[in-house]
């Protein structure tokens, strides 16, 4: 029998009793990868102080770490779309593991870079792997998927600067190396996961997570040309926004407000929590009602929030946080399977593209947004980004990719 176009029924039934199994890995992976990067920024502080660092160096370090990201995703995401690699992403959390501990111990501002650097390498490899990891393990609910494995990432994000609060700020740059043990656990769980992967690395596993689909309306080159570059405007959008809060929230309400470094981060808990809720909708609804009209809810949806929030009290400052992370964060999801239904053979380039670009924008947004504090203030940093969620009025220019939803594979 050939087992790439007719697997047996024992495969079938391993496939399907794994896939949950599978997501939930991939999605506690990937809590500790973002729990691990967020320490980044929420270090920033104890790093600005130590140092004598300006914003500036700040953003550059945000930079650092989003540029090596954004560059090297789209390059893993084509190489493995041709060549996969089971275990690769074990290897890339060991970058990620290097670069805790550099930054751990590192000394001067260039060694913080390098940290930087090296998280940014593991993040590279594990962002469209794992996506491409997820889509496999659907079972056909892609949208399902990829919000179980965002919402493990978000939560992950919210964890590291409470965690920071309670662990780093009190213990110094050097306490950072505990979460190590963080690195070593996710190394463990990918690499019983790359050999799930190895095992189910067949024809018929690799056009499934492929997307191939014949019910898609056919558009020409130039409509998904130019749909992918109104989702890559709409992910412009949406990270420059959230890298104003994921990097500048804390100095923002110590400076406009007066409060602790302590009580700053868990405020930025507060929102990145929010961004993990948020995470776990988008998924789900586009599978039911279409990814299109959640990419509109969410992007534009946020606006009303982000006009309002520069002129908060502290109190309502919180508040309006919530419903912005909420909404927002649901938009990710949306994005990629509805450019993964757009490109369905080109499942790990596009995820690199998206994750890695998202990554870019996010870095780009540190610097540029870092920059224009130390010129200006944080204060106006803020009323400019609220106007940013406007750019998702060119959702409506994105094609209908309306279907009867596919039969869906539940695990038994």
């Amino acid at each position: 029998m050939n087992i790439g176009t007719a697997p047996s029924q024992h495969t079938r039934r391993i496939e399907e009793s794994t896939v949950f199994t599978i997501l939930l890995a991939l999605s506690f992976s990937h809590l500790l990868n973002d729990l691990i990067q967020s320490l980044i920024p929420a270090v920033y502080p104890i790093l600005k102080t130590s140092f004598q660092l300006n914003f500036t160096q700040i953003g550059l370090i945000t930079f650092t770490f989003q540029a090596t990201a954004s560059l090297l995703q789209p390059l893993v995401g084509l190489y493995t779309d041709r060549y996969p690699k089971p275990y690769s992403l074990a290897v890339g959390m060991g970058f990620t593991l290097f670069g805790l501990v550099l930054l751990s111990q590192a000394g001067n501002f260039p060694a913080i870079l390098l940290a930087a650097g090296m998280v940014g390498v593991g993040s590279s490899v594990f962002h469209p792997e794992s996506s491409r990891m997820a889509r496999l393990a659907s079972g056909g609910r892609h949208g399902l998927a990829q919000s179980l494995f965002q919402v493990g990432g978000n939560a992950g994000g919210a964890l590291g600067p409470l965690l920071a609060a309670f662990i780093v700020v009190p213990g110094g740059q050097s306490s950072i190396a505990w979460f190590s043990i963080a690195a070593l656990v996710a190394i463990g769980v990918l690499f019983r996961v790359g050999r799930w992967y190895r095992n189910h690395l067949s024809a018929r596993a690799v056009r499934s997570f492929a997307g191939t689909s014949n019910d898609r309306p056919a558009l020409s080159p130039a409509k998904i040309g130019l749909a992918v570059a109104i989702l890559l405007c709409l992910i412009f959008s949406k990270y420059f926004y959230l890298v104003s809060l994921s990097s500048y929230y804390t100095f923002y309400l110590i400076d406009k407000f007066g409060v602790s470094v302590q009580a700053a981060q868990i405020y930025l808990f507060i929102f990145l929590g929010a961004v993990a809720v948020g995470t776990l909708a988008g998924g789900p609804i586009g599978d039911r009602v279409g990814f299109k009209v959640v990419i509109w809810c969410s992007i534009l949806g946020v606006l009303p929030f982000t006009l309002v929030l520069p002129y908060a009290s502290l109190f309502w400052t919180a508040i309006l946080t919530v419903p912005i992370g909420l909404i927002l964060a649901s938009a990710f999801s949306a994005i990629l399977v509805y450019a993964q239904e757009l490109v369905p053979r080109r499942v790990g380039l596009i995820a690199g593209l998206f994750f890695g670009f998202a990554f870019g924008m996010a870095g780009l947004g540190g610097a540029v947004l870092g920059h224009l504090a130390d010129r200006t203030s944080i204060d106006f940093v803020y009323r400019v980004c609220s106007f940013l969620p406007s750019i998702g009025l060119l959702t409506g220019l994105l094609p209908n990719l309306d279907r009867a939803r596919l039969p869906v594979k539940r695990s038994r």
